[in-house]
């Protein structure tokens, strides 16, 4: 009896985690058919008005993922509140320590090997000239709140083991910051400096089972990375 309400258990959990990647993943693909159904041309539209429609359909997929793992959040909220300066002294070193993996590796890569910057970090400073207030909404309060709930909350809910967890979940989000802008086997090295804050925060959740201290971990890495582009994009 005992047994098989755990797994049921489980598998209402698997059942979220997999309903919130499939909202991640495949939601984007309705954004232009939604407009289509209007006989709107995505691509005719003014660059101002794709930014409103791209916060707008983000704001969306937020709503959805949130309501799918409402009670989760609802919990994880309140422990947050009565011991966020304990979870901060306790956890703040594992962000320090990827943020010091991302640095040196980078170095690493380009100084060393002359490798310039990742696809993604030049598209996203590419994006950022056009519409800093867009990578503002969707680094920096987006995608911290998205990405955790869908490569931490939803591949936990799938993968009890911790340690395996920690690598799907490390890998995986790594892997995807790099794979939109692919151009060569070269930059499979930024899986390096990439999966380090991955690896960080799944552990993060792993060790507390709270996920809003990897959100608030993710919320504070973006937006110091965001910080530097606009000191970047004003002294440049």
């Amino acid at each position: 009896m005992k047994n098989s309400k755990k797994f049921i258990n489980y598998l209402v959990n698997a059942l979220l985690g997999f309903g919130c990647i499939f909202i991640y993943f495949f939601i984007s693909d309705l954004e232009i058919y939604f407009l289509s159904l209007f006989g709107i041309d995505y691509t005719e539209l003014s660059t101002s008005f794709k930014i409103i429609y791209l916060i707008i359909w983000e704001i969306v997929t937020i709503c959805l993922i949130a309501l799918l793992l409402n009670k989760k959040l609802s919990k994880d909220f309140e422990n947050m509140k009565k011991n966020h300066k304990q979870y901060f002294k306790k956890y703040f070193k594992f962000w320090l320590i990827a943020v010091a993996i991302m640095m040196i590796s980078n170095l690493f890569i380009n100084f060393f090997l002359d490798n310039g910057i990742s696809s993604n970090e030049e598209t996203l400073r590419e994006m950022f000239k056009i519409s800093p207030i867009y990578i503002f909404f969707s680094s920096v309060i987006y995608a911290p709140f998205v990405e955790e709930l869908v490569f931490r909350q939803s591949i936990k809910n799938i993968i009890p083991n911790k340690i395996i967890f920690i690598i799907v979940s490390g890998l995986i989000f790594g892997g995807l910051h790099i794979v939109s802008g692919y151009s060569g086997l070269t930059d499979l090295l930024y899986l390096i400096p990439y999966c380090a804050p991955g690896f960080a925060f799944a552990y993060i959740l792993a060790d507390s089972d709270n996920i809003f201290i990897s959100i608030a971990l993710h919320f504070m890495h973006n937006g110091i990375l965001i910080a530097l582009q606009f000191i970047l994009l004003i002294f440049s």
